[in-house]
């Protein structure tokens, strides 16, 4: 195959943005011929090409393991001295300025275990292209500023696969011989191959329909599995939700008549936006009470906002190339992210997003595979499918919405789908276009997009009794990262706010822009020094140190009326305790104990609010705030504080979590925060150490009419070693042993879990008769988790670590995609001590080792011990 590599094969080749140029030959217009079966399927392509620009070169057709049966050109078949592969390309030269050039592949469906191209799952037939699948499926010139119209023309058997479904909209379908039929789609938008799709099977279909805003009627398909049907109503509801918001918020409309959407079983990302056929990994559209919980049921409504609203921000205006990437998702994944805001909760929205920032992204950004949020240069662009390019990429374009303001922002927003419309562009065509729309400077705000790494903030805060004045004192740095070693000042939009402490009032949010290393910010009207509130609703993706004390901390997780900085208190006043008892100081607890019984008994907030501030900051967290992170020290020292919390406020505890038992099932905020509320109080009462909280854990488990509670029942079994807990995993096992998504849940409880014992009974749940590499699903539910659980992965043995190697080099040669994203758990091998270290950096090496190693874990691990 093209990307595998033997033991003496070269370094996969580097691609560079600094080498873009623009495509030599264009495709207007391609019809594709699928005579499909999962064994054997024929492919053949006819495509329109037209020479771009005055040169001689010859076509060039992208192309990976595909050997042609048939070549043409304007409709005669060429010998085979009149074509050659080159690196698994179709290298044909060509006379004139157009041309009809056909080909015939192909292809076996149910062999291709890497899921990208088409191949089979669960009985369907499927396709997945992006990055560069659509090379797996015939040759093409798979690049995104290649834009066609797609014609497509689908036969097979009508038993097996009754339902025939691409791009567009449809036009004709009919029955042939021998019980085989056959549809025809179009697609009149011309679009890049990484959004052509694909999809034939035995399939059910929740049907809706949504009339625009101009009055045209959309019909709407949600298709899967007869069985799971009516596990798709909210995901229906997403839909319609999306696309009303996108015309209200952004003015934007659906453009086809259909608009479809498929649940398959084995995908290795979470959805794909294809032109008016999105398909999704199944977990984000089945959802029900019994099988799914509060977060899964909002996975699911973000998601299909996610993909509803790329049909402008990346199908309508696309990516020119793949350094690109974030021009699409980062500026999706903020219009999600609001979407799901409005839908719910904006504090706990912005808190959840911030957690996933700094567990996912920042952890990115200080390791070895920091990257710009629009890269340099990659081996393998599926490895850059990162929180940096998403997440990172949504908080570039939070800050400017931020500096804008809501009406400039829109016009800004409006330019640039008006002026792009149907085009491939780039992030600097976005600033450009939030630039003039916008009325605003960002030349030095690009720098966002040019470097990586986090930037750090220490604001130091000074009062001057006789002048009755406040400075201020702003300092930034970014650290050196991979290849920029030398940073310049970035500008970052800080939103301010000065507490008088006695009113616990301030005098209005101020938004500081700093731009420069230092900066000075001067305040007037201020007897009595005031309490600092800084970064308000995380209005920059930066690390803040400051000096405010325990006490000012306190004050603010009691009194800040921005809920994003108050949560942000609370949890500094935690981490403070834990990383001085980490560091061996006897730091006094009692701020953070008042400040929890006062959050839990504050009659005004949130419940949802009040479990998010309560929540101890992760093991994960805390390690990043130290040079050189210490799993057990830190374990220690969060379960000791935890366990007092539990045990001082246990009262509380019972009270809450008896209070808040519900009678019926909901799906509304208040249910959703109330249910957040009460597991958040088991956890701690059963943290307290108190006899009967096993007891308490089990019977929850037991009675609960929602997998959200019973998830959290059993995951905090799983954390002991009761008889309960035994009894609890084995019931749950035997409960849903049959619904895989659910069964993922099972696993990933025990792979999350703190258990003495965690490290072995991984070894012993991926030989579990139920584990299998090939699902993306379930090696993520057991490795993915797993490595995510700080304190068992980093076990001091190494055993973790080998572990996760050796699922990697077992899976590389399955789905290179799936294995590559479990390199950078070993990545951070700097971090920790010289021990864990070493042992890390072993398992790296031998992955290297590996014979045959695919170039998307060949560059991970490469980057990881550089």
């Amino acid at each position: 195959m093209a990307d595998m590599l033997s033991p003496t094969a070269a370094v996969p080749a580097v691609i560079r943005r600094a080498d873009y140029r623009v495509p030599d030959w264009l495709v207007p217009d391609i019809a594709l011929d699928f005579d499909l079966d999962p064994a054997l399927t024929r492919v053949r392509a006819t495509l329109s090409v037209v020479r771009n620009g005055d040169h001689d070169r010859p076509l060039r057709l992208d192309g990976d393991g595909l050997i042609p049966l048939e070549v043409k050109v304007d409709g005669q078949v060429l010998e085979e001295t009149q074509w050659h592969l080159e690196a698994g390309a179709l290298i044909v030269a060509l006379s004139s300025e157009t041309h009809s050039v056909e080909t015939l592949v192909e292809l076996a469906p149910e062999s291709n275990s890497k899921l990208m191209g088409l191949y089979a799952s669960g009985g369907l037939l499927c396709t997945q292209c992006e990055a560069e699948g659509f090379r797996r499926i015939t040759f093409f010139p798979d690049r995104p500023d290649v834009l066609s119209r797609y014609s497509v023309y689908m036969v097979a058997d009508k038993v097996r696969f009754p339902v025939l479904l691409a791009n567009g909209d449809p036009i004709e379908q009919g029955d042939l011989a021998d019980n085989r039929h056959w549809a025809r789609w179009n697609d009149p938008f011309p679009k890049p191959c990484y959004l052509f799709a694909l999809v034939a099977g035995d399939l059910a279909c929740n049907a809706d329909s949504f009339v625009t805003m101009s009055g045209r009627e959309v019909q709407l398909g949600i298709w899967v599995k007869e069985v799971d049907l009516p596990r798709t109503g909210h995901a229906m509801k997403a839909l319609k939700d999306s696309m009303a918001w996108d015309e209200r918020i952004y003015g934007r409309e659906y453009d086809l008549d259909v608009f479809n959407i498929v649940a398959v079983a084995d995908f290795n990302f979470g959805a794909m936006e294809n032109k008016g056929l999105n398909i999704f990994n199944s977990r984000y559209i089945l959802a029900d009470p019994e099988t799914a919980t509060d977060i899964d049921y909002d996975g699911v409504e973000g998601v299909v906002a996610h993909e509803y609203f790329h049909n402008w921000s990346g199908n309508r205006v696309t990516c020119r190339d793949w350094f690109q990437l974030s021009l699409k998702e980062g500026f999706t994944v903020f219009r999600d992210q609001n979407f799901s805001a409005d839908m719910g909760s904006h504090a706990v929205k912005r808190i959840e997003d911030v957690r996933i920032l700094r567990a996912a992204q920042f952890q990115e950004d200080s390791g070895p595979l920091a990257h710009p949020i629009r890269p340099e240069s990659y081996m393998e662009i599926s490895n850059f499918y990162t929180a940096t390019i998403y997440n990172k990429g949504a908080e570039i374009i939070r800050m400017m919405a931020l500096m804008l303001g809501p009406e400039r922002f829109r016009a800004g927003t409006d330019l640039y789908f008006d002026r792009h419309d149907g085009e491939a562009a780039t992030c600097e065509d976005f600033v450009l276009a939030m630039e003039e729309g916008g009325q605003i400077d960002l030349m030095q705000f690009r720098r966002w997009y040019e470097q990586a790494g986090t930037p750090h903030v220490r604001a130091l805060l000074s009062h001057d009794p006789v002048s009755q004045s406040v400075e201020l004192t702003v300092e930034q740095m970014v650290p050196p990262t991979p290849g920029q070693p030398d940073k310049q000042p970035m500008a970052i939009p800080l939103r301010t706010a000065l507490f008088d402490p006695a009113t616990a009032q301030h005098h209005g949010d101020e938004l500081l822009m700093l731009t420069e290393p230092k900066q000075s910010f001067t305040f007037t009207g201020f007897a009595s020094a005031p309490v600092l509130s800084i970064n308000r609703g995380f209005s920059a993706p930066v690390i803040v140190e400051t000096n405010r004390s325990q006490a000012d901390l306190a004050f603010l997780s009691a009194h800040d009326d921005d809920p994003f900085a108050r949560y942000e208190a609370m949890q500094q006043l935690m981490v403070n305790v834990l990383i001085g008892r980490i560091a061996g100081h006897d730091v006094d607890d009692a701020p953070v104990i008042e400040a929890v019984r006062n959050t839990l008994t504050d009659p005004v907030l949130d419940p949802a609010f009040i479990a998010e501030a309560i929540r101890l900051p992760s093991e994960a967290y805390l390690g990043d705030q130290m040079k050189i992170v210490d799993p057990d020290a830190i374990h220690a020292a969060r379960d000791a504080l935890q366990q007092k919390i539990g045990a001082e406020l246990e009262a509380l505890w019972r009270d809450i979590h008896a209070g808040t038992k519900a009678n019926g099932f909901s799906l509304s905020s208040a249910a959703k925060g109330t249910r957040k509320l009460r597991n958040a109080a088991l956890h701690y009462l059963v943290a307290s150490g108190a006899e009967d909280g096993p007891a308490i854990a089990f019977a929850q488990f037991g009675e609960a009419d929602n997998m959200t509670e019973r998830q959290a029942a059993l995951a905090t079994l799983a954390n002991g070693t009761s008889a309960e807990r035994v009894a609890a995993l084995d019931i749950f096992y035997n409960r849903y042993s049959a619904d895989a998504l659910t069964l993922d849940k099972w696993f990933q409880t025990q792979a999350f879990a703190f258990h003495p014992d965690a490290v072995e009974q991984i070894e012993e749940l991926g030989r579990h008769k139920d584990f299998t590499l090939s699902n993306p699903n379930r090696v993520r539910s057991l490795y993915g988790a797993f490595a995510g659980n700080q304190w068992a992965f980093h076990h001091k043995s190494g055993k973790g670590y080998r572990l996760v190697a050796d699922c990697i080099i077992a899976l590389d040669k399955l789905n290179p995609q799936t294995a590559a994203r479990l390199v950078p758990n070993l990545g951070r091998w700097k971090r920790f001590d010289e021990t864990r270290g070493a042992l890390m950096r072993a398992e790296l090496q031998r992955i290297l080792a590996e014979p045959g190693l695919s170039k998307d874990v060949t560059e991970q691990a490469g980057k990881s011990l550089e």
